[in-house]
C-alpha cells in the first residue's frame, strides 16, 4: 500500500472527525480535489452522488486503518 502524504492524512482525519462531507463534483484544480482523487484511487475514501453538483466524501475502512496505523507508528503494508 502506498505511503500516505500529509495532505491525504489531513483529509482522512477530517472525515473521521467531521463525518462525511459534501464536495463539489467539478474538478476545480484545487489541492483538495487532487487529494480526494489520490485518496479515492488508493481506496481510502469513496465519492457518492449527494445532490445537484455535489458528492459525499466517505472514508473507507481501509482509510481508517491507514490513519490508525500512522497514529500508532506502524508503517506496514497490511
Amino acid at each position: 500500500m502506498a505511503e500516505i502524504l500529509h495532505q491525504q492524512r489531513l483529509l482522512l482525519e477530517l472525515l473521521v472527525m467531521s463525518g462525511n462531507i459534501a464536495v463539489s463534483d467539478v474538478d476545480d484544480g484545487t489541492l483538495l480535489f487532487a487529494t480526494m482523487k489520490e485518496c479515492k484511487k488508493a481506496g481510502w475514501l469513496t465519492l457518492k452522488p449527494f445532490g445537484a453538483g455535489f458528492h459525499q466524501a466517505v472514508i473507507t475502512d481501509v482509510g481508517r486503518m491507514k490513519i490508525k496505523d500512522r497514529r500508532s507508528g506502524r508503517t506496514g503494508t497490511n
